[in-house]
């Protein structure tokens, strides 16, 4: 039997160097002598990870935005053709951040080395006829939703169910006490969380429009605001968009104790929409990108809802705000009734419990690094 000795790991994003860095811990304490590197960011770094490139060199969204970093991309693409010769990993592992990988994974397979994506590109959205093709790229595919099984067992894809990694941190939050001394936040007014997203882009399009939408809310409500920064942004990037004497307060390494404390939240599209349902905290859904994007977006995707908390549900438990509906007014009126209706506030907490059971129990990282031993090790 081969003994596994090297993988390389591609996460693109900020929330596949999260859920990557996971993997990366329990590959290092099944086999401390694992050589693992690639394309990841502080976290995977921090758990034991070579990085030949950080995220920030390929985290970029939309159409628009991919074209007019195409040369930087393509320079990334050959470097890492260039690592995959010169160390020939056992195994790739491809977290998410489908339009790199996919590519990527045709250069990996043409080398006869193994391929296994964790965490689906959303097929299920964008392009269904995809999942065939995938079948020559992949070797195992572990995804996080249960509805994804189907979608690749029918097609011949190995396939597992791991469960979502979320679940993994999101398990210890500090009191709503401690919480609030932490950060310098009252007891006595209701919290009104913003999550601008994980993105330059996204801050660039969004927080502006979130803040605007907040200081309207305060200037009639009793209510504090606090915005929850990516880590790999900082506070300093977000702190440039927030207007002098606001009295908006930047919640850094404590995201998730603003989600699970606040009592209202405004929520970019992505998996921080997961992570406030998991909480049952009531939240409208937001996201805006360039026209041309969006226009070839509507296009392609296939699906009702914007929002993961609504797509992995099935059905529309919290309001979405999308493009030219994204607006300050707009957000204000969704803010408002969970502030103050108390009935559709409790029964959106209610609705969102049924999040927890969808993203099943702890124990993603384990089997996804279990995942990749037996491939790496396998005749």
């Amino acid at each position: 039997m081969t003994m596994l000795s090297r993988v390389m790991m591609i996460a693109g994003e900020a929330s596949g160097d999260l859920h990557g860095a996971g993997v990366v811990r329990e590959l290092k304490r099944k086999r401390a002598d694992i050589e693992v590197f690639g394309v990841g960011g502080d976290r995977m770094k921090k758990e034991g990870m070579e990085l030949v490139f950080h995220i920030s060199s390929v985290s970029f969204m939309g159409f628009v935005e991919v074209v007019k970093h195409l040369s930087v991309i393509r320079k990334v693409e050959r470097e890492l053709e260039g690592v995959l010769d010169a160390r020939r990993p056992e195994v790739v592992v491809l977290i998410d951040y489908p339009g790199f990988n996919l590519r990527f994974a045709r250069k990996v397979k043409a080398r006869g080395i193994k391929v296994l994506y964790y965490i689906s590109p959303q097929v299920w959205a964008w392009h269904k006829g995809r999942v065939k093709k995938m079948k020559s790229l992949v070797d195992r595919m572990k995804v996080v939703f249960p509805f994804e099984v189907d979608l690749y067992r029918r097609e011949g894809v190995n396939v597992e169910f791991v469960g979502h990694p979320l679940v993994e941190s999101l398990g210890e939050v500090r009191t709503k006490e401690q919480f609030l001394d932490a950060y310098g936040l009252v007891a006595d007014k209701k919290v009104l969380g913003l999550f601008p997203g994980s993105r330059a882009q996204e801050i660039e399009q969004i927080l502006p429009v979130m803040i605007r939408a907040a200081r309207r809310v305060t200037a009639m409500r009793s209510v504090q605001v606090a915005i929850g920064v990516a880590p790999n942004l900082g506070a300093g990037f977000v702190r440039r968009f927030i207007p002098p004497e606001s009295g908006i307060t930047l919640v850094e390494n404590g995201t998730h104790d603003l989600m699970c404390h606040a009592d209202a939240a405004i929520v970019t599209s992505g998996t921080a929409t997961l992570e406030t349902g998991w909480f049952g905290t009531p939240m409208v859904v937001v996201y805006k990108t360039s026209p041309f994007t969006f226009f070839i977006g509507r296009i392609l995707v296939d699906v009702e809802h914007i929002g993961l908390v609504n797509i992995v549900a099935g059905r529309k438990l919290v309001p979405e705000l999308v493009q030219h509906e994204m607006t300050a007014e707009n957000m204000v009126r969704a803010i408002e009734r969970m502030l103050d209706d108390a009935d559709y506030s409790a029964a959106m907490r209610s609705d969102l419990s049924i999040v927890k059971s969808k993203l099943g129990g702890p124990g993603a990282s384990i089997r996804v690094a279990d995942g990749i031993i037996a491939l790496g090790e396998a005749a």
